[in-house]
């Protein structure tokens, strides 16, 4: 049997790090003069530092010096790593680490395909940095989602076929790169939202032990 390879997104998939995006963002654009709602926040869900913050200006009529970009780029990212500091083990969402431990029982192959710089780190807060084989993250590529730029190199280090790839996403633009990748892509949310989806459940705590044996021995 052809060993699969499942790789997760991060943020809204492992822990709910959308939380601290939002509050950081939203001080940020306040910061310039740019109202910040939920919904916008949403609207940033898997897409680089560079273009959200591209998206927040042109959402405030606001342009800026390259200067300023640069450096308020990394004002967001202070904040936000001030409070991923805090995290741990209570972070990681429902039976994402029974899932983990599933697949691995299974010997298939797990990674991590995310567009933050920081998802090393925070796995390392939650302490299930050791239950991935590869982490490909936003350090390691130069197109972001909705290119498959990141689920294709996870593929390629783990040496699996895109067609025998499974990939977990919460957001509109991780699903669209699955499958432009030629994965199975199920959106972890709303149905709605994701219904370009192969499969969408609202968190782990939906999949059972038969839904994911299927995935591991059914052919694209």
């Amino acid at each position: 049997m052809t060993k699969k390879a499942f790789i997760f997104d991060l943020d809204g998939v492992i822990v709910d790090t959308a939380k601290y995006h939002f509050l950081a963002w939203k001080k940020l654009a306040n910061g310039i003069g740019v109202d910040f709602t939920h919904e916008q926040n949403e609207q940033l869900k898997g897409v680089s530092r560079i273009k959200s913050l591209e998206k927040i200006l042109a959402w405030g009529n606001k342009t800026i010096s390259e200067a300023e970009f640069t450096r308020l780029m990394g004002l967001k990212n202070e904040d936000y790593l001030t409070y991923i500091d805090t995290m741990d083990e209570q972070e990681i969402l429902p039976d994402v680490t029974k899932t983990l431990d599933f697949l691995r029982a299974a010997e298939q192959h797990i990674a991590l395909g995310s567009a933050s710089k920081n998802a090393r780190m925070i796995l390392e807060k939650v302490n299930i940095l050791s239950k991935f084989d590869v982490i490909v993250d936003g350090n390691d590529v130069t197109k972001a989602k909705p290119d498959p730029e990141v689920f294709l190199k996870s593929a390629e280090q783990l040496q699996v076929a895109p067609k025998d790839c499974i990939v977990f996403e919460d957001a509109v633009a991780g699903i669209q790169a699955a499958n432009a990748a030629g994965m199975v892509s199920i959106g972890i949310g709303d149905k709605v939202t994701l219904h370009k989806a192969d499969f969408v459940f609202a968190g782990f705590q939906e999949m059972d032990a038969e839904f994911l044996n299927n995935l591991i021995t059914s052919t694209k």
